[in-house]
């Protein structure tokens, strides 16, 4: 019988360096702070806060899961491949009702879209610790989900940061994306872009660094598939 990992003590599942440890935390964080914007008392000011830090945890994690985890889970259980659909299909739902928030900070439809998405990430911590994430328990040595924990990590701590709805789900494509598409967003999340000119120059300065990351990749995979 499957067991949801949200049942579970820190040692059954691996240890604090787990995956399963590790993914636990961040959908803590990210409820608590979702529940934190909704409630009534939260200032304008602290929800704005609250949004960036929401965003942004939620596309590093997902995007650390698509390339390193649900490859994985594909390779070891029988049922991977439908369950890594469906919530990769969750991810893309999640990914384009972001991008409608972003792009539009004073459509009045706003608030009612910040709590569906709030609704689909909620849904989507729910079927990863209850259907996926026990899966890798009932496969993996305590050991082996340390050593997963340790690469998710490190993926995560490089990835993109916003929505982009329009990058591939899986590998190899979202890792092609995601070494300039991370440049991008960390420029973003580091230059305040409190006034349009300011945003303009920012997304100018991103895009540069981002095309400058594409260059060098492009020669690399072109001094790989030539070499001399």
């Amino acid at each position: 019988m499957t067991v949801s990992i949200s049942e579970q003590s820190i040692d059954r599942l691996g240890g604090k360096g787990s995956i399963l440890v590790r993914q636990r935390r961040d959908h803590a964080e990210l409820d608590a702070m979702m529940h934190r914007y909704l409630d009534p008392d939260t200032t304008p000011a602290q929800q704005s806060e609250l949004w960036n830090r929401i965003v942004q945890l939620v596309f590093s994690h997902a995007f650390a899961e698509e390339t390193v985890l649900w490859p994985l889970l594909r390779r070891i259980s029988a049922d991977g491949q439908d369950l890594t659909a469906g919530v990769e299909q969750e991810h893309q739902e999640i990914n384009e009702l972001l991008a409608q928030v972003e792009k539009s900070p004073d459509d009045p439809q706003r608030p009612e879209w910040i709590r569906r998405s709030f609704a689909l990430i909620s849904q989507d911590i729910r079927d990863e610790e209850d259907e996926l994430l026990p899966r890798l328990r009932e496969a993996l040595s305590d050991r082996r989900l340390r050593q997963v924990g340790a690469a998710w990590e490190a993926v995560r701590a490089g990835a993109p940061t916003h929505p982009h709805p329009a990058v591939s789900r899986r590998p190899p494509g979202n890792a092609l994306s995601g070494v300039p598409l991370t440049v991008f967003d960390r420029l973003r999340d580091l230059i305040p872009v409190t006034a349009p000119a300011a945003r303009r120059a920012a997304l100018v300065i991103a895009g540069v660094a981002g095309a400058a990351a594409v260059t060098v990749l492009t020669r690399r995979a072109a001094r790989r598939a030539h070499p001399c």
